[in-house]
């Protein structure tokens, strides 16, 4: 079932289930042949800097970690909110396999056309 889907996340380890289940579900978008970003914002784009998400295994998933790796590995794009990872002093040479920084400009552009979402 070919389209786009959006997952948007907010949270980092201040609140790993969501983080967590926000891979969770994009995983299952890619897997399902959704065209996927998962947008990160605000504290969320934490998770797109390498070895952030060291450790985080909620009970009952995979460790984070593994579900961002294959994320990636299965074409899913992560693009994280250029001004959210600035006010927060990240390092833009550290990023995760699939992240870019990017402008809320290129997430309109990728919905556009009626992309579903879900945030967490």
């Amino acid at each position: 079932m070919p389209g786009k889907f959006v997952v948007s996340l907010t949270c980092a380890k201040n609140d790993t289930d969501k983080a967590t289940v926000a891979f969770v579900v994009a995983n299952a978008a890619v897997a399902s042949d959704k065209e996927t970003v998962v947008f990160l914002s605000t504290e969320g784009t934490r998770i797109g800097v390498k070895g952030y998400a060291d450790g985080i295994h909620e009970a009952g998933f995979a460790a984070l970690n593994d579900l961002i790796k294959n994320f990636a590995e299965a074409g899913g794009k992560i693009y994280v909110c250029s001004p959210c990872f600035k006010k927060r002093g990240l390092d833009e040479n550290n990023l995760v396999a699939g992240a870019v920084i990017v402008g809320g400009a290129k997430l309109v552009e990728f919905m556009s056309d009626g992309a579903p979402s879900v945030c967490y």
